[in-house]
């Protein structure tokens, strides 16, 4: 079988009205127009971005349950596009998770639940949200797949590691990064375009990074969304605004860069697993 070569893949980066979902979820169906209007099949949204980052105690007035209408609502606009989003999921009362609904044809295809809640700087995610423990993989097109991470996800290796041993095709970013959140000597800007390139690069894996631009509570989020290719090369990044950035993946890149650096036929997994035998 011969699956096709090229995916057409958009980052969105866009703010969030915080804590206002109506609002942020008509702001998502004009984006999905637009994006499937030029022919995108792999659509990914920032961090919460139907709900905005500091909500704090409001955690709970704006999750949803995976059957809430405005879900099925963005599902239904997709067609045959992959979206991800990102919510606030209500697994039960009281239980929250920060993850994302990978929407598809109509359905909701999956969810990823954010596995690293960062507890330092700025951030004190892990005194709002449950921690995820699984990690997800989804089919986007024959021959084509993508495994999402949330922004503090991609600052553990181990789980990038792991996320990356099925072979996913795709590495979907969505993050919620704003300036100094974590210190005023850590760079976000910078670090985390050294971060996501280094992935890229190691494992031959495209990455679509989608962070927010723009004010909240006093934070400024920066932007910086990007689409890397294989061997890390930048293919589109979003200027400083609200925008769409589309570019196209190759299924062949892939191949050849993996095929040149073969990080994922390498990975010793027993070895490693022995290793960390005892740690926590």
């Amino acid at each position: 079988m011969h699956y096709q070569d090229r995916l057409r893949v958009a980052a969105a980066q866009l703010n969030a009205e915080l804590g206002d979902v109506d609002a942020n979820l008509e702001r998502h169906l004009d984006i999905l127009q637009d994006a499937r209007g030029q022919g995108v099949e792999l659509l990914v949204f920032p961090e919460l971005s139907l709900t905005g980052y500091g909500l704090g105690s409001r955690v709970m007035q704006v999750a949803m349950p995976l059957e809430d209408p405005r879900l099925i609502r963005l599902a239904k606009a997709c067609g045959e596009m992959q979206t991800v989003v990102g919510f606030i999921e209500e697994a039960s009362p009281g239980e929250y998770y920060n993850a994302l609904a990978i929407l598809q044809a109509g359905e909701l295809v999956a969810v990823h639940r954010k596995l690293n809640l960062p507890t330092y700087g700025g951030l004190e995610e892990g005194k709002w949200f449950t921690h995820g423990s699984e990690l997800t993989h989804v089919a986007v097109r024959p021959g084509w797949s993508a495994t999402p991470l949330i922004c503090a996800d991609l600052w553990n290796p181990a789980l990038v590691h792991a996320a990356l041993l099925p072979r996913p095709t795709v590495l979907c970013a969505p993050i919620n990064s704003a300036s100094g959140i974590v210190s005023d000597d850590f760079s976000n800007e910078q670090n985390w375009a050294l971060n996501v390139r280094f992935y890229a690069m190691t494992y031959g894996t495209p990455v679509i990074m989608a962070n927010r631009y723009g004010p909240e509570n006093g934070s400024h989020f920066w932007g910086g969304s990007r689409i890397l290719g294989p061997r890390g090369e930048l293919l589109a990044d979003a200027e400083d605004r609200e925008t769409l950035i589309i570019a196209e993946l190759s299924r062949t890149a892939i191949a050849r860069a993996r095929f040149e650096l073969p990080t994922h036929r390498d990975a010793d997994t027993p070895l490693i697993r022995e290793l960390m035998a005892g740690y926590r």
